[in-house]
């Protein structure tokens, strides 16, 4: 199930950067490569060793947007949620 939750919140994501959210092109850019970071560890999870920075660039994407894109933060911190209850 976390792994389905983490699908929808990364689904959410995208969503969230492809409109017209306020963000400079660094910002998306950045954001992007996190979500697709997050991908590819979905992808090889069973194959390989979790990535621990994964959720330590999560948890800076979340204190990065936090004040400013609130809504972008709350789907950040879910993610990261999920990533740790899966155990990345």
């Amino acid at each position: 199930m976390p792994r389905t939750d983490l699908q929808q919140q990364l689904e959410a994501l995208n969503q969230q950067l492809t409109e017209d959210a306020p963000l400079s092109d660094e910002e998306r850019a950045s954001l992007y490569l996190l979500a697709q970071k997050i991908e590819v560890q979905l992808a090889r999870e069973a194959a390989a060793a979790p990535d621990a920075t994964l959720i330590d660039g999560v948890n800076l994407a979340v204190e990065r947007f936090e004040a400013s894109h609130p809504t972008l933060a709350g789907t950040l911190r879910n993610i990261m949620h999920s990533l740790a209850s899966m155990g990345i």
